[in-house]
């Protein structure tokens, strides 16, 4: 039959295309009537520290840590920290137990209406400082290394400047510092937002209202390409179960306590305060030129939500002279649980690490 249109379609090619996808949809009602609940966190952990909500767990890996000096990861505020675990082959914890790190993780928990009057102060001082003091006991040990991942960076950042001996080496992963670049969407968007106004309201942030926020930033992607997408893999089991668990982990975002959140969005969002100057952790100046520890710095270069300018910064700012950076081939969420990401991120870390233990 003739083809028609610019782009050379032929009635019987669409009339194929519309078989397969019936037969995928077809398939797919048998694949989903056969799936469980998908889960997440591959690793076994304990808990060994808890302040309120907020929990310290030790992961087990397979074999005991030859690493001396414990690692801490502090994740964001805004989605789980199950990301760094997610499964068995997409799992940037296991892949450091594997190496012999002794790695430790923060989880926030779920804020409610009580936590509303957290602060920063409460956050970084608080909740990590105490995670760490518990592990600079229990180890024997002056100094931790500390992973701060996205937000959770620019918390560790904050913790690292006000505490420096207390922080052997510093990582951070995929964190903003210069919130004002050209490129950053997210930022520029809430630097319209009337801050006060939307907490003196709400109280604590929604996690939906933050959701959609993101999902907004790229609405074509992440509202129907995905979608549509999907429906190639509705025959596959393994293939749906790890959509799913991406999914789960999308959605599964805690509310935000409404003064954290204020005074994070104003300081950082609003002035930048990183770059500008400004910042204060309760009654404490942060100046970034105090983060005089071992800093390494790893940023992705297709990441649309702290895009590599923002981060990459922290070389003229930090205080340190022993200053890395890893730049890696992919986006925000790719950074824990690509393929590249599982050869290229944990053996970094482990190597940089270990050529600063001695």
């Amino acid at each position: 039959m003739d083809a028609f249109g610019p782009l050379n379609i032929t009635a019987d090619a669409l009339a194929e295309e519309a078989a397969k996808f019936q037969r995928k949809l077809e398939a797919g009602i048998g694949t989903l009537r056969g799936m469980d609940e998908v889960h997440f966190g591959v690793t076994a952990r304990e808990e060994v520290w808890r302040d309120g909500k907020t929990v310290l767990y030790r992961y087990r890996g397979e074999r005991a840590p030859t690493a001396h000096v414990p690692l801490l990861i502090a994740y964001a505020l805004v989605n789980r920290p199950y990301m760094v675990d997610l499964q068995s082959d997409r799992s940037l914890v296991k892949g450091l137990l594997e190496r012999g790190q002794d790695v430790y993780i923060i989880d926030w928990g779920y804020p409610d209406r009580s936590d509303k009057f957290l602060t920063l102060e409460d956050y970084i001082q608080r909740f990590i400082g105490g995670a760490i003091d518990h592990l600079r006991k229990a180890h024997g040990v002056p100094s931790v290394n500390l992973l701060g991942i996205c937000q959770g960076g620019v918390f560790s950042l904050c913790y690292s400047a006000l505490n420096p001996g207390k922080v052997r080496n510093l990582i951070t992963m995929v964190t903003p510092v210069d919130f004002h670049t050209a490129d950053n969407m997210l930022s520029n968007w809430n630097r319209e937002i009337d801050v006060d106004l939307l907490v003196d309201t709400l109280g604590n942030i929604p996690a939906d209202m933050m959701n959609l926020t993101y999902l907004m930033l790229k609405p074509w992607r992440l509202f129907a390409q995905k979608y549509v997408g999907m429906v190639d893999i509705l025959d596959d089991r393994k293939a749906m179960e790890d959509f799913l668990r991406m999914e789960k982990w999308i959605f599964d975002s805690p509310d935000q306590a409404g003064e954290a959140f204020r005074e994070f969005n104003t300081q950082f969002f609003q002035r930048n305060g990183f770059v500008k100057g400004g910042v204060r952790v309760g009654d404490e100046d942060v100046h970034l030129g105090m983060v005089e520890m071992p800093v390494l710095n790893i940023y992705a270069e297709q990441d649309h939500l702290v895009p590599p300018d923002a981060s990459r910064v922290l070389k003229d700012l930090a205080g340190t002279d022993d200053y890395t950076e890893l730049s890696f081939k992919g986006g925000h969420i790719g950074i824990y649980v690509s393929g590249r990401a599982q050869k290229e991120v944990p053996q970094t870390i482990h190597d940089w690490l270990a050529k600063r233990s001695r």
